[in-house]
């Protein structure tokens, strides 16, 4: 007994009576073994090591002030002392989104007095979810902590754990300098020719 209108939608879909059936085995023949389970694919990392690095320095000025100074995204270049300078070559600067030239770096996330980045993935490079934090936080009406946090994966720096230790003490050290840079330009001070 077929339902004309039930006939009729299961040709327009394209669909017979054989598309509901269930496969047919010989006895020769093993039956397809079910679908394993979908799931998430392996990790390009195993065994991944994430380490932050938290840094701060104490400014005498107000947060505002602070910010004003040296917290526009392209503002690394005088702190860090970057000789080719910075630019934004995609996106608006210090929007979502905008791309610096200083290691093609991405603004991931951004408030009245921080911003977030990370640094894109490298053709023939594992990604090691390089990010950075940059944040001013008024402690009182004149006096503002900057806090500077760096995350990655310390698991892709080839050699032991002395080498692994040594990369982020390099890190450290680099940051701290440009936290110390940042104060004296805050302050209102002339940065120290680049050593």
């Amino acid at each position: 007994m077929h339902i004309r209108g039930l006939t009729i939608a299961f040709i327009a879909a394209g669909l017979t009576a054989g598309a509901f059936a269930a496969p047919v085995v010989r006895d020769d023949q093993t039956p397809p073994a079910p679908a394993a389970p979908s799931g998430p694919p392996p990790l390009q990392v195993q065994n991944p090591s994430y380490v932050t690095i938290p840094m701060e320095i104490t400014v005498n000025r107000p947060v505002a002030d602070v910010w004003a100074r040296i917290g526009k995204y392209c503002d690394i270049a005088e702190w860090f002392q970057i000789q080719t300078g910075c630019q934004i070559t995609s996106g608006k600067d210090g929007e979502v989104g905008a791309v610096r030239t200083v290691g093609a770096e991405i603004l991931v996330a951004k408030t009245a007095y921080s911003y977030a980045y990370t640094q894109p993935v490298r053709e023939g490079r594992p990604y090691n979810l390089y990010h950075g934090n940059l944040e001013a936080r008024a402690i009182d009406a004149g006096t503002t902590k900057l806090l500077y946090t760096l995350i990655y994966d310390v698991s892709l720096v080839p050699g032991d754990d002395a080498a692994k230790a040594a990369d982020v003490e390099r890190r450290r050290t680099a940051f701290t300098g440009a936290l110390r840079n940042m104060k004296i330009l805050a302050e209102g001070g002339t940065l120290p020719p680049r050593s």
